[in-house]
């Protein structure tokens, strides 16, 4: 009977001192917005998802954290509608409170643990953040309710996603390499099959079409012409890539985001691993938004408009690379030029025109620049993990023109890959900054 009563008093003593209404402090903290698409940034990075797959795990958790924000918030609007395929999103019950921030940060990382892999990856960080709203003082009944929505807006997600052709391609017919001039074939030392060669088939969000926006037919193949366009622009990355200053090896290796980079040493193997181009600027949007001061909502925000750029302008880049089959710089030039020639950064398995990572970079600096403005500076640190020391950023159009100059000084692509890539993806950018009003 004693230890019955001390239980109930230990109990009681635990109720009182639970703290009590300062759990929004907690739950609308910008910051653990950026820290829980961190942790879904790691799960990508630890498991080797293709750059694009991981924009895809990043867009649809983004989206349905903003899904939960513009439910709780009325300056803001459902994407519903405005992406034309995406459903009505189920709507709060008014009779219950809800915590949308707390909905927001459960549905992100639950639609981030559905589409990535191992099964459950995120689900102890998902349990995390239910403990610790708990433990700064959210009532019961509160929580329980932001649960339930939250997971109506995870349904909802997840069934619209299904549709987007995804899982169609995983069985498309692999990409056929075939011994022609001016064609991509695989590259050392993977020498690994084509990345994603259907990826221009996924369902865009805002593009009208994989193909809208045309793209110029890239120069044309021609080593035996020294004043062709091709050969001139051939030769500039060999000269280039032989006289690097210690400041081009270090853009090179800032924004060179291979998310496995194979290393060679006699009969040894083994490979390092840093984020992907969506990864790297998915980073530099916490960055910008705590810079900025930006609040819960805004960053939430912010990341959903970039995460958006980035998927609809791999679909684009894509359905050009694997149109053009474009021969990457390093086969020419160790075929043509110098058998031993070798790129400073690893070169993708994947054709070269047009420049991914310029069209990526470019289409995100537009989104990120619709949030923050253009003259937002910051130190990116996002490369300290990896050994890599930090960049100063000045604005985000700036750095898409660094990160697509990477592309050359790394020895994996051409200027007119990086120049015709950013030209595609600032249209991608600004279309999808002119269709979508996140706020009212």
């Amino acid at each position: 009977m004693k230890n019955v009563l001390f239980i109930a008093v230990v109990s009681m003593l635990m109720i009182a001192c639970k703290p009590k209404g300062d759990y929004k402090t907690f739950t609308s903290d910008p910051i653990l917005y950026s820290k829980t698409v961190k942790k879904l940034n790691n799960i990508v990075l630890e498991n080797n998802f293709p750059p694009m797959i991981g924009a895809r795990n990043y867009v649809y958790a983004n989206i349905a954290a903003f899904e939960c924000v513009a439910a709780g918030d009325a300056t803001y609007q459902s994407l519903s509608g405005q992406i034309k395929h995406m459903p009505a999103m189920p709507k709060p019950d008014a009779s219950k409170q809800i915590d949308f921030s707390l909905a927001a940060l459960l549905a992100f990382t639950k639609v981030g643990n559905a589409v990535t892999f191992p099964e459950g990856s995120l689900m102890d960080y998902y349990n995390e953040l239910k403990h610790k709203a708990d433990s700064s003082g959210i009532p019961a009944d509160v929580l329980d309710n932001t649960i339930a929505f939250s997971d109506t807006i995870v349904a909802g997600i997840l069934k619209w996603s299904k549709g987007d052709n995804y899982a169609a391609t995983r069985g498309a017919e692999k990409f056929t390499v075939k011994d022609e001039e001016g064609r991509w074939v695989p590259t050392p030392p993977m020498y690994a099959t084509a990345v994603e060669p259907h990826w221009g088939e996924i369902r865009p969000m805002v593009l009208d079409s994989s193909s809208m926006f045309a793209i110029p037919r890239p120069p044309k193949f021609d080593v035996k012409n020294k004043n062709s366009v091709y050969y001139k622009a051939m030769m500039e990355v060999k000269s280039t890539g032989d006289s690097l200053t210690e400041e081009q090896k270090h853009i090179a290796d800032f924004w060179d985001d291979n998310p496995f980079t194979m290393h060679v040493s006699g009969h040894v193997m083994f490979a390092t691993k840093k984020f992907s181009p969506p990864g790297h600027w998915l980073n530099i949007v916490g960055i910008a938004a705590k810079t900025a001061k930006a609040d819960f909502n805004t960053t939430v925000a912010a990341y959903t408009l970039t995460s958006i750029a980035f998927f609809d302008a791999f679909i684009r880049g894509w359905q050009e690379k694997y149109t053009s089959n474009y021969i990457r710089p390093e086969t020419a030039i160790s075929k043509y030029v110098d058998q031993e020639w070798r790129p400073y950064i690893q070169t993708p398995p994947f054709p070269s025109y047009v420049s991914g990572h310029a069209t990526n970079s470019s289409a995100a600096a537009e989104a990120m620049t619709y949030w923050f403005g253009d003259k937002l500076s910051f130190t990116d640190t996002s490369l300290l993990e990896f050994g890599i020391k930090n960049r100063e950023i000045h604005s985000f159009r700036e750095a898409a023109a660094e990160a697509a100059m990477s592309r050359l000084y790394g020895g994996i692509h051409y200027r007119f890959d990086n120049d015709e890539g950013l030209k595609a993806g600032k249209q991608i950018g600004e279309l999808i900054v002119q269709r979508l009003k996140l706020k009212k």
